[in-house]
């Protein structure tokens, strides 16, 4: 198809001819080997070690949802990168945060992006919150077989539902399993302590920085007590990627806004280590 491409200048026919709206069905009928799923392993020779990416979190607020990620991964017992991105925008109005095997989540996020894209293009509107979480379920089944030999992709997917006027959360299991999270939500290896640390501190009406703020927070308890999840490095100016979606679309906080949360939060933890504490009645 490419030598094809670049001998007549000129698209193959494939391109050129009506079909489905879904990407990945247009893959799968022309050049199925491109999938992920679709992939031939090497003969097993013990457990794979791949980089994982652990911790991602989510919490909605009146005016839509946050989702965030720690930026460690981890391969084994080792740190294999200190700055991983793990929360990417799906379109204008959603955002996806990986867990798992970093290498094939970073691809199924890439062909997400193109499978909402090649919706919106052939059929002139976008699809609903509802049809991007089903659509990513669909992605997350189709990489079963790779997820039973250890590489799982457990994604957490969020976003302004344009349509009811608020933030939704979804989370997935490795079978493309979808469930609607309501209030917050965490995976990854970290998760359990996140979300430990959401229910002590989420509360009803929530301000966009209030929940900038116990994301961050979520992710500082994970990391005091799990390994493969980073903390905010100070010292190498690594901090949490936090994402905001609302009614105006996505939005990442920059270097600077993220900093002075997690410093702010470091000089809490200064006096209260194990954070705060609730009121005794």
């Amino acid at each position: 198809m490419e030598a094809n491409t670049r001998s007549t200048g000129r698209l193959p026919a494939a391109f050129l001819t009506p079909g489905s709206s879904s990407f990945m069905d247009f893959l799968s009928e022309h050049q199925p080997e491109m999938l992920p799923g679709n992939r031939q392993l090497p003969p097993m020779q013990g457990v794979i070690e791949a980089p994982h990416g652990t911790t991602i979190v989510a919490v909605t607020f009146p005016g839509g949802v946050v989702l965030a990620g720690d930026r460690r991964a981890t391969m084994g017992n080792v740190i294999a990168q200190r700055d991983i991105e793990k929360v990417f925008p799906a379109d204008e109005y959603s955002a996806v945060g990986i867990a798992g095997t970093a290498g094939l989540a970073v691809e199924m996020v890439k062909l997400f992006q193109l499978e909402l894209e090649h919706f919106e293009k052939v059929e002139g509107a976008q699809l609903s919150l509802e049809g991007k979480a089903n659509r990513l379920s669909t992605m997350i089944r189709s990489n079963l077989g790779m997820a039973m030999q250890g590489l799982a992709v457990v994604p957490l997917f969020a976003g302004y539902d344009v349509d009811r006027g608020r933030g939704r959360i979804f989370s997935y299991d490795v079978t493309g399993g979808r469930s609607e999270e309501h209030h917050f939500a965490a995976t990854g290896s970290g998760s359990v302590f996140a979300r430990g640390a959401m229910k002590k501190f989420f509360h009803d009406g929530l301000s966009e920085a209030e929940a900038t703020m116990l994301v961050v927070q979520a992710l500082y308890d994970a990391a005091d007590d799990d390994s493969a999840t980073g903390g905010p490095d100070v010292a190498r100016r690594i901090y949490p990627i936090v994402t905001v979606i609302t009614e105006d679309g996505f939005r990442r906080l920059n270097d600077d806004e993220s900093s002075e949360i997690a410093r702010s939060i470091l000089e809490r933890r200064l006096e209260q280590p194990d954070g705060p504490r609730a009121a005794l009645l």
